[in-house]
């Protein structure tokens, strides 16, 4: 039970980190609610990432990182 419900979690952080990276591209989306409630969730999983990994080329890479460890985590449950 509590298992599933770490997966189901994991899950959803990865659906969300997915909505705040491609959200961050419009500006039209970043000014909106759903986005501001998304990125109150993800941006302080990203900014220690963002710490210690530099931006590559201009271009941040903090989701995929953060992606690859929960989905590390996610196969550590299983």
């Amino acid at each position: 039970m509590v298992t599933k419900l770490l997966h189901l979690l994991v899950e959803l952080l990865i659906i969300l980190v997915l909505i705040h990276t491609i959200g961050s591209w419009f500006p039209q989306i970043r000014e909106s609610r759903v986005y501001y409630f998304v990125d109150r969730i993800v941006d302080p999983l990203l900014e220690p990432i963002r710490r210690v990994v530099p931006a590559v080329g201009g271009v941040d890479i903090s989701p995929l990182i953060l992606i690859l460890l929960l989905l590390l985590i996610e196969r550590l449950l299983r």
